[in-house]
């Protein structure tokens, strides 16, 4: 047989690389690369030595929102990236700063587990409670996501990949969380900017709500679990 000419070994080298398995391991090392680059730079350092001076006012805000969803992006957990805005900007501007990372860093997760993951793993979705799953956020995206962020039962970076591999489409996923994550994130903010004051009411209504949320969230979590395994 004689060997393949040169246009058919570049056919074949471009079928691997936008192969469902390749592009699913170009998403793992994006992962791992946005890890080790965020561990490198220690966000949490942001709540002791506070923002950099030669970064401030409108544009401190616009930064911290697009480092925010970048570190989503890369696991780093929302609590403490929500801690760091309020401390940072205070309650309003924290607020806003915190929101609009959440949506980047939702987005972004999204975009990048449709594009690279999903035609490699939805052949996987084969256990009983993963159809039940995957079912339930391709036929009812919106409410399933608006639960998701409202009671924080699920990690936030596992609600996004689930939510890229599903059929949801776009605008349930992004509507959906940015109003799921107000309640959640305006209580971890408020706690960052009255955090020099523990014994204030605002304070303590915060951590209050985190509390009651997070309890909430198990609860909502455990019952969907055996709801889903039940079907």
């Amino acid at each position: 047989m004689a060997a393949p000419g040169p246009v058919a070994l570049t056919t074949r080298c471009v079928r691997v690389l936008l192969s469902p398995w390749s592009r699913l391991s170009l998403l793992v090392v994006l992962l791992a690369a946005a890890g080790t680059t965020v561990l490198l730079f220690e966000p949490h350092r942001l709540l002791a030595d506070g923002w950099p001076p030669k970064v401030n006012g409108a544009a401190a805000v616009v930064v911290f929102a697009v480092a925010y969803g970048v570190c989503t992006i890369a696991f780093v957990p929302r609590p403490l990236l929500n801690l760091a805005a309020g401390a940072l900007f205070g309650s309003e501007l924290g607020l806003g700063a915190a929101l609009v990372g959440t949506v980047i860093g939702a987005g972004a997760a999204f975009g990048l587990g449709r594009v690279l993951g999903q035609d490699a793993l939805r052949p996987l979705l084969r256990a009983r409670w993963l159809k039940a799953a995957d079912g339930q956020l391709s036929r009812h995206g919106f409410r399933s996501m608006l639960a998701a962020r409202l009671f924080p039962g699920i990690p936030f970076w596992a609600a996004n990949y689930c939510a890229a591999v599903s059929r949801m489409g776009w605008t349930p996923f992004l509507l959906a969380t940015a109003l799921g994550s107000i309640p959640n994130t305006a209580a971890y903010v408020v706690a960052g900017a009255r955090a020099s004051t523990p014994t204030s009411p605002v304070f303590l209504i915060a951590m209050g709500f985190i509390a009651v949320t997070g309890l909430a969230g198990a609860v909502v979590a455990w019952c969907k679990r055996h709801r889903l395994r039940g079907r």
